[in-house]
């Protein structure tokens, strides 16, 4: 079975892989395992990554002076996972449901179908299905149609196949990633105006940047980090992610502007990695 390509990594640019610190990698391995469905790829000395098929999502790490990151602190609001289809998505939610998978909520967002949960150390995860593009909503100016409506649940466990679910489809990817940061101008700064990604939407204390005309591949919101600074080093939470670009003159562009700007950064894993201004690692690579 071929599966189409998610529109979100069609996009000039989208996300690639995330990174989260942890202090109990048995747990929080375990769980993105056997509820989310995710196969150990490949073991590392501090920790493994995790991914569909071959394909990397996600790596936990943990280090002995790793130290809890607190709620208020700037990191991840949550990593979403998009599924190739709503029946995935709808599978998924038989197998969570079947596990007793405690949900934090599920909403409608017109452009998606959203269902969030927390792993064992409290990073958020949403687990996702888009609407077909062409259904999506344009303001004039470009941003898009969203909203938050209640997500009938029962209706998209219904639509699931009875049949026995095997981990996440081949297709599963990291559609957005959305981050708890400090001040929203200043991430409209960094996002935007450095890193080339457009404004997509925004909701009080929140913004939604994209490449390509995608809802968001990165949120950000003040929600609970209203004021936060950067990161320490050794928290635990989203310690880093990777942005990968399809299109070579937009990852270049986001180079240049940061060599304009004298924003630090570094040849690393193939890329460039730099930090945001809350200290989260992103690696820029084509």
């Amino acid at each position: 079975m071929t599966t189409e390509t998610s529109y979100a990594l069609t996009r000039p640019a989208y996300i690639d892989q995330s990174h989260l610190v942890v202090t109990d990698l048995g747990l929080v391995s375990g769980f993105y395992q056997s509820m989310l469905g995710l196969k150990v790829i490949e073991k590392t000395a501090s920790g493994e990554v995790l991914g569909v098929g071959d394909l990397p999502l996600l790596t936990l790490t943990t280090a002995k002076d790793a130290t809890i990151a607190p709620r208020n602190a700037a990191g991840l609001f949550h990593t979403a996972f998009l599924m190739p289809s709503r029946t995935e998505l709808a599978r998924w939610l038989r197998h969570a449901a079947q596990n007793n998978v405690a949900l934090d909520g599920a909403s409608d967002h017109l452009v998606s179908e959203a269902i969030y949960l927390s792993d064992p150390e409290g990073n958020g995860i949403e687990i996702y299905a888009d609407r077909p593009h062409e259904q999506w909503k344009f303001h004039q100016d470009g941003m898009v149609e969203m909203a938050t409506l209640r997500l009938d649940l029962q209706a998209l466990y219904n639509s699931a196949p009875d049949e026995r679910w095997d981990g996440m489809a081949v297709g599963t990817a990291i559609g957005h990633l959305h981050l708890q940061v400090g001040d929203i101008p200043q991430a409209d700064a960094f996002y935007r105006d450095v890193l080339g990604l457009k404004l997509m939407a925004r909701y009080p204390g929140a913004s939604f940047f994209a490449s390509g005309g995608y809802h968001h591949h990165i949120g950000a919101n003040i929600w609970n980090s209203r004021g936060a600074t950067a990161r320490a080093s050794n928290m635990t939470g989203l310690s880093d992610y990777k942005i990968r670009f399809n299109d070579k003159a937009t990852l270049d562009a986001a180079v240049s502007k940061l060599d304009a700007l004298e924003i630090k950064s570094e040849k690393r894993d193939g890329g460039i990695f730099l930090r945001d201004p809350w200290g989260i690692g992103l690696t820029l690579s084509a």
